[in-house]
């Protein structure tokens, strides 16, 4: 007689879900929380370092650090603008990214769960000027899972400077590492003028608002954003 197939308890199975799962996704943000905090503290340090390298040699070179809340901090470094945002949830990594293809992924699941940092670069007269149509952008993301580990996305030296999972632990010293490499990025990042035929025409109520509030939307790559293009491509 063929033995009688045990159903699942319903119950069970959400009790077990939230204990390992949900649990995860709890261990998972309050490590990132904790990076934040570390973050800031490392950013304000960078800041004053910096600012004591540059005054010396130029007064009108500002490097400053401002402590915007629990998710939110930033440095200005010249005329650029670099802010830290810290998103509230936890991700699980795409399943088309390759790192689901190393060992590290394979032995655990929960490990490929990560908060997430993203960094951003407008110009600092886009806020000083409140030239709302401005146009910032998405320069890295920084990723940590639930043991502490990390990677980095974003151009160029930053899409492969830090994209070691298994081996990479986020400390201060390396944490110090990535702020100098976006911060170097941002700065080697220039304005370009917009095409000409792009600001070739201006309306009447944009030329009599043009003294409080420039309505030529200005942006590094004006048309281009990096929230379009491939994450961590030339």
């Amino acid at each position: 007689m063929a033995k009688e197939e045990t159903i699942p308890d319903p119950r069970d199975q959400i009790v077990q879900t939230l204990r390992a799962k949900s649990g995860m996704k709890q261990d998972v943000h309050k490590r990132t929380v904790e990076l934040f905090e570390l973050l800031k503290t490392t950013l304000s340090a960078v800041a004053e370092d910096l600012s004591n390298g540059v005054k010396e040699y130029d007064e009108r070179l500002t490097i400053a650090y401002t402590d915007k809340g629990a998710m939110a901090c930033e440095l200005k470094a010249a005329g650029d603008l670099i802010i830290f945002h810290m998103h509230t949830n936890v991700f699980k990594l795409d399943q088309s990214n390759n790192l689901w293809k190393s060992s590290y992924l394979e032995e655990d699941e929960m490990r490929g769960y990560f908060g997430l940092i993203n960094v951003y670069n407008f110009l600092n007269d886009s806020f000083k000027f409140n030239r709302e149509g401005d146009i910032g952008y998405l320069v890295a993301r920084i990723f940590l899972n639930k043991e502490g580990h990390f990677f980095v996305q974003g151009k160029k030296q930053l899409g492969f400077l830090y994209n070691d999972l298994q081996g990479s632990v986020l400390d201060a010293e390396k944490l110090k590492a990535v702020i100098q490499s976006v911060i170097q990025h941002v700065l080697e990042f220039d304005l370009l003028a917009p095409p000409y035929d792009q600001v070739s025409q201006v309306s009447v109520s944009e030329m009599n608002e043009l003294n409080a509030n420039v309505q030529v939307v200005t942006g590094k790559r004006l048309g281009f954003r990096f929230l379009a293009d491939v994450v961590g491509a030339e």
